[in-house]
């Protein structure tokens, strides 16, 4: 607990004093000491935020600081100290957080002076930032204690039938098609059938619509030849994080995040191959939507 307390302040109070320079997330996640993979993950569950929302609104926030209470710098060398490519951009950016443009509220800076200090001030307002996010931590630690049984193991080669979606949307049809094929072959329905998504994109890098998941199922042996948009794919044996527990769809980004924080907090690291997850019931078979999952990160 008290390292992922240090983690995440180290990373967030790197950003806001450096709120001038190139914030990649490589960057922040190395000061953070995370992975790029898992670490926007971990920060939009405890922040709120995408790191690259909480970036811009935080320059945005000194830029009005600047505005308000230094007069004498031009408001182009201020968007430009801060990243900000054009005056447009920058103008865009700040009326979408302050309703009005740079001009208009820097004229109208002894209104809004008072707002921007409290802002800015480091005495009390760090504190209370950093409580909150503390406070996440804490609240996800304990829903994983109670919600999430996590084990290391040792995991047998699975064979997989597989059917490619590009983007979250289609892979509910991407499934479909997987079923339908699995029916023509007597391999649907039957008992104890898995179903596996695997995660061949990160979302951090990969637009929603573009991610490319995996909708496969587990079959006693390794499929052949192509057969229409039904392909093979083998996940190889290995150690795994696996988190197990009953889920509703909403609760997955919990579940991830958490193992990416159980797996650091553990010391270990995760292997260059893909996360899946392993569905043992349907949750529109649930009267409350649930079902019984496995979270699966490969790891050294």
């Amino acid at each position: 607990m008290e390292e992922q307390k240090r983690r995440i302040i180290k990373a967030v109070r790197y950003i806001d004093n450096n709120l001038d320079t190139d914030l990649s997330l490589d960057k922040i996640a190395e000061i953070g000491m995370y992975s790029p993979f898992h670490f926007h993950r971990i920060f939009k569950l405890i922040t709120g935020e995408t790191l690259q929302n909480y970036i811009i609104r935080k320059k945005v926030e000194k830029s009005a600081f600047y505005l308000a209470a230094k007069k004498e710098k031009e408001i182009k060398e201020i968007y430009l100290d801060l990243g900000f490519s054009n005056h447009s951009v920058f103008c865009k950016t700040f009326k979408k957080y302050y309703g009005i443009a740079p001009s208009a509220f820097r004229n109208s800076a002894p209104e809004h002076f008072h707002k921007i200090l409290q802002r800015q001030s480091k005495n009390g307002q760090i504190d209370t930032v950093f409580s909150q996010y503390i406070c996440n931590v804490k609240n996800l630690l304990n829903w994983t204690k109670m919600n999430v049984k996590i084990e290391v193991k040792e995991l047998p080669e699975m064979n997989l039938a597989a059917v490619m979606s590009l983007g979250i949307l289609n892979v509910e049809p991407s499934y479909n098609v997987l079923i339908n094929w699995a029916k023509d072959k007597q391999l649907f329905p039957r008992e104890n059938v898995k179903m596996i998504s695997v995660y061949h994109d990160s979302f951090k890098v990969t637009p929603p619509d573009k991610v490319r998941i995996h909708a496969c199922m587990l079959l006693d042996k390794r499929l052949g030849t192509q057969e229409g948009e039904v392909f093979s794919e083998t996940i190889e044996a290995g150690k795994f994080i696996v988190g197990s527990g009953e889920f509703t769809l909403d609760d997955f980004e919990q579940c991830w995040v958490s193992l990416f924080l159980w797996m650091n907090e553990h010391h270990y690291s995760m292997r260059k191959t893909f996360p899946f997850e392993i569905y043992h019931s349907n949750f529109k078979e649930h009267p409350e939507g649930k079902m019984i999952v496995d979270f699966c990160i490969p790891i050294h």
